[in-house]
């Protein structure tokens, strides 16, 4: 039966309990320097540090805080720390705080801890590093891998495997898929052609076979089928997803299994818990939006006739039209005055209507001696407070306090393509 890497947190179990480690140490130290005293024998310390162990598993589990932590650099190191460290720090007291028990806490020992996880963190990762590398050299590596490539990628691919200090195997021999009177490539020997490849599997007893070769090659696919028959796992390179930056992951699309790539995916929990915050967030920034609604709406109604929000419809996930609300801060005819005015917008390429004094705005007035005059309308615009009420549309579920929408338009010129954050 093969036994499949971890993956995930799970990956890096050992980081996982380095940083439990670390995060309890800094509390001993930061409760020492304060109260000269053991930090487990205070009833109610006792029972932070055990909040600060449940909240660090959790921020690893959900953050997968540990990912490609063997060769990030110092500084990626340092920020990935520092970022890990607030988190924790900010949940185990958001939850303190919600239990209205914040009182009873030095709030020297809380900020404490934070700066002394993140310095002891930090060296705890940088100095296991290394070890973790030389072990990976030193180690015997029990897995015996067979390659399957073609001549003109057999040097790389052998390169890379070979270059993985961590990896659980070992190259055995090599098979190439065109013949040759070379006996060894990238420094490991030929062992066998594809013909007589099934058959140096079984003498040999190989534990897994690489593949980085074309599947239109019949002999491939055959040798393939016979691996699978003699349950030897096998591991199929495919071409044009070794870009970094990218999630990939199986999954069935039609009975059929494909392999999945993206920048960036969210599991189910990560989904339900960012749609609980949205919940949350919502609520309250609706709430806050109806003040607004309640101090503003009357102002502008009483300068401009009409609703008070605005609404205009927008393009949302998965390309679903929906209307988005805005604190109304425009007289009612500002699409069509827009026309009169368009030859005085500062932004010439024709993709959007800019002016550094728009006499659409509801208040702005030119007077008689030339004096610019803004109102109610510029106010709420330069404050963003007339965005708000988007509030509302995160609570329905067509918006999220954070996430990301591709837009595409055309230039006279060329594409462009823009990324903006949702909120």
């Amino acid at each position: 039966m093969y036994k499949r890497n971890a993956q995930g947190w799970s990956k890096h179990f050992d980081f996982f309990l380095l940083d439990e480690v670390a995060l309890q140490l800094a509390f001993l130290i930061a409760v020492f320097l304060r109260m000269r005293s053991w930090a487990y024998s205070v009833p109610i310390y006792r029972n932070y540090a055990i909040l600060l162990v449940l909240v660090d598993a959790l921020t690893i589990v959900l953050m997968n805080s540990f990912h490609n932590v063997v060769n990030r650099g110092y500084y990626v190191e340092i920020s990935a720390t520092v970022k890990h460290a607030f988190i924790c720090f900010a949940l185990a007291n958001a939850f303190v705080f919600a239990m209205k028990s914040g009182d009873r806490y030095s709030r020297i020992i809380l900020f404490l801890t934070f700066l002394l996880h993140v310095l002891i963190g930090y060296g705890t990762r940088v100095l296991w590093k290394p070890f973790l590398k030389k072990r990976g050299r030193t180690r015997q590596k029990k897995v015996s891998m067979l390659v399957v490539a073609a001549p003109e990628s057999a040097e790389a691919i052998l390169a890379r495997l070979s270059g993985d200090d961590l990896a659980g195997y070992r190259i055995c021999g090599v098979v190439l898929t065109e013949q040759t009177e070379e006996k060894t490539i990238g420094g490991f020997p030929i062992v066998s052609d594809l013909d007589g490849a099934a058959d140096y599997i079984v003498r040999e007893w190989v534990d897994s076979v690489y593949f980085d070769a074309s599947l239109r090659d019949e002999r491939v696919v055959k040798l393939m089928g016979d691996c699978m028959k003699m349950a030897v796992p096998t591991h199929y390179h495919v071409p044009n997803l070794s870009r970094t930056g990218a999630k990939r992951f199986s999954e069935k699309i039609g009975g059929t299994t494909v392999l999945t790539t993206s920048i960036n995916y969210a599991t189910p929990l990560q989904t339900l818990l960012k749609r609980c915050f949205d919940i949350l967030a919502g609520l309250v920034g609706s709430c806050v939006a109806l003040v607004i609604i309640a101090v503003v709406g009357p102002k502008i109604k009483k300068e401009s006739p009409g609703p008070i929000l605005f609404r205009q419809e927008r393009i949302g996930k998965n390309g679903q039209r929906f209307k988005i609300f805005k604190i109304r801060s425009m007289y009612m005819d500002a699409e069509e005055r827009k026309k009169e005015l368009w030859s005085q917008s500062r932004v010439k390429d024709g993709m959007m209507f800019k002016m550094d004094f728009d006499p659409r705005i509801i208040g702005n007035k030119i007077l008689p001696d030339g004096t610019k005059v803004t109102g109610i309308g510029d106010f709420i615009r330069r404050t963003s407070l007339d965005e708000f009420p988007q509030f509302f549309n995160v609570l329905a579920g067509s918006m999220s306090t954070v996430g990301d929408m591709v837009i595409f338009g055309q230039t006279k010129k060329k594409p462009v393509i823009m990324r903006l954050s949702v909120a």
